[in-house]
Parts: C-alpha cells; sequence; structure tokens
C-alpha cells in the first residue's frame, strides 16, 4: 500500500479529559498530507466513534484510547497491512509501561498470562508474529479499519460498552473478512491505579460480554467458566460431602502456580503476593459481570438517548500539525 492511502485516527474522550494520546502522534512518521485526527468528546464511547468515522475522510480508520501511546511508525506499520484486499481490520496488543506502579504491572502481568488473561492474553504482550486471528487477540484501543467495510457494516453496535468491536468483528468474519494481529504494533497504556478501579473494569469486561451474547448468541463455554466458579462457590457452603470442596483446592493450588511462573516469567518476584488476590478477583469479577449482563442488559433500559458528541478535528487532512498540540492539557 502507497503513501497515497489516507489514515483517520479516532479518539474518543470524556467532556473534559486529556489526551495524551496526541503527543505521540505528533512524532509519527506518515505523510501529513494524507493524515487526519479527530478527538470524539462525549460519554458514550461506541456512540463517539461511530460519529467521527462518518465524518472521516481517510480511506482506513485507526483506533485509539486517549492514552494510547503509539510508536512512531505505527501508523505506517498498520497501514501496510491492508495492501491485502482480504484484510479487514488490523491491531496490535496493549502493553503495560515499565513506569506503572507495582500494582499496575502486576495486573499487566495477569492479564498476559494464561491463567488470567486466557485466549485474551496476547492483547497485552507481544509475542509471535504478524498472524490471521479471531477477536480474542485484538483491542479497541489499538486496532484500524477499513472505513468503507467499518461504514457499511453499520459501525459498532452502540448498545455495547465494552465488547462493540468484538461483535463488529465477529460481523466482520461472518462475511470473509480477515482480521490481523501484528504484536510489534504495539501502544503503552496503563492500567487501573487502584484495586477498586481493576474490580469495576472485569465487572463491565464481563457484562459487556453477557450483554453481547444475549445480542448474538452464545459464542461456546469459555466465556462461562469464571460464571459457573461464581456460582460453583456460591453452592458451596450447602455442599453435603467435603469432597465437594475438592474443585477449590486445585482453584487454589493454580492460582499459587500461576502467581510463581507469572511474577517469575516477568522478572518481577514482588508481584506475586498480588497476583494471589488479582487472579481471583480478574475471574469472579468478570463472572459476576457476565450473569448481569446475561439478565439484566444495559440496553434493556437504556433506548441510546440524544447524548451529545462533539467532534474536534485536531489536525485536518492535507495540513500540517498546529503548533502547540500536545494532548496533554485537557481540550
Amino acid at each position: 500500500m502507497d503513501d497515497s492511502v489516507t489514515l483517520t485516527i479516532i479518539i474518543p474522550v470524556k467532556p473534559g479529559g486529556a489526551v495524551r494520546a496526541l503527543g505521540r502522534l505528533r512524532d509519527a512518521v506518515y505523510p501529513a498530507a494524507g493524515l487526519e485526527v479527530l478527538v470524539a468528546e462525549g460519554r458514550r464511547p461506541s456512540r463517539q466513534r461511530n460519529r467521527a468515522a462518518s465524518l472521516a475522510r481517510g480511506d482506513i480508520l485507526y483506533f485509539l484510547d486517549d492514552d494510547s501511546l503509539a510508536d512512531p511508525g505505527s501508523l505506517q506499520r498498520a497501514v501496510r497491512h491492508f495492501a491485502d484486499p482480504s484484510v479487514a481490520a488490523v491491531g496490535g496488543p496493549s502493553l503495560t509501561p515499565d513506569s506503572d506502579s507495582l500494582l499496575q504491572r502486576a495486573i499487566g502481568i495477569a492479564l498476559a498470562s494464561p491463567f488470567g488473561g486466557g485466549g485474551a492474553r496476547n492483547r497485552y504482550r507481544k509475542t509471535g508474529t504478524s498472524r490471521p486471528t479471531s477477536e480474542r487477540e485484538l483491542i479497541l484501543c489499538n486496532l484500524a479499519f477499513r472505513r468503507e467495510l467499518f461504514l457499511e457494516l453499520g459501525g459498532l453496535d452502540e448498545r455495547l460498552y465494552p465488547n462493540e468491536e468484538n461483535e463488529l468483528m465477529d460481523r466482520v468474519m461472518a462475511q470473509g473478512g480477515r482480521l490481523i494481529h501484528d504484536p510489534d504494533l504495539a501502544v503503552q497504556r496503563s492500567q487501573r491505579p487502584t484495586f477498586r478501579a481493576f474490580v469495576r473494569q472485569f465487572l463491565g469486561y464481563g457484562r459487556g460480554r453477557g450483554e453481547q451474547t444475549r445480542i448474538s448468541g452464545f459464542r461456546g463455554w469459555v466465556d462461562f467458566a469464571p460464571s459457573l466458579f461464581l456460582l460453583y462457590l456460591s453452592l458451596l457452603p450447602l455442599a453435603p460431602k467435603a469432597v465437594c470442596f475438592l474443585p477449590l483446592l486445585c482453584y487454589g493450588a493454580a492460582v499459587i502456580l500461576s502467581a510463581v511462573a507469572a511474577s517469575a516469567a516477568a522478572g518481577l518476584p514482588s508481584a506475586f503476593p498480588l497476583l494471589l488476590v488479582l487472579f481471583p478477583a480478574l475471574h469472579l469479577s468478570y463472572g459476576a459481570g457476565l450473569l448481569k449482563g446475561l439478565v439484566v442488559p444495559r440496553y434493556a433500559r437504556n433506548r441510546g438517548g440524544g447524548e451529545q458528541v462533539t467532534i474536534r478535528t485536531v489536525k485536518a487532512m492535507g495540513e500540517p500539525w498546529p503548533h502547540g498540540e500536545t494532548g496533554e492539557e485537557p481540550l
């Protein structure tokens, strides 16, 4: 794909929020004439992204979060994948910066481990080579789509947040589009700063998967493993025999072994005691959220409303970056 391919960066942000991603984007290696940067301000990210996409002029839409810190060569690297006309979307991992706190780094370790992240762990680690993939390995804070296809499919389902990108990528694959995971197309993005925020995050992730299941149908039992374990724990006080506690003992052993292995592989032994708490918290909060999403989906009572979305053109197509636009200050 040549330099004539145009690219629109779309970044959603809460009203008055800072957009740290802009500082790195100014250093990106990409022809200025073919680059556009839109910041969508509002309180519903799926709607913000859709609104910006409808106004975008680029051939490729590249979605970043307000705190996604991209490498200088990321834009060109992402666009090159679209030289293959069968490629519909391209993304890479979201890596935890070394400058994060011990808790944040431990969260990153948990998410990148088989026991914590499972089939989605490659969203949080850099491993392997560029490859065809499914929605399991891709994440919306670092994801590019063909604009024409994105609009043709109606964009993101605005009933969903999170998991709106997962639902869209399932539709893309159903139409024969290919998804590509490129581990070298990585962004740096900090994890949640507190344990409470981490639990809320995975309650939300689980709820999003439950709501996606309501909309798209059953996808397999792997998503339900944390919920089934939570139901098992809730029934355990009624267990008639001691043997019923055996799965809990096995789970506890798996937590300890996984914490040892993950902290050792990361070269951060001090993360071990945190992982003993983070692994169960991740599983149980996700499981609880998924059940809640299945039983009481938010979209059932929220009919969409008319929340305002404001689009700001930070850098227009064909024009240079404006002076002083760093993204460090609130909008």
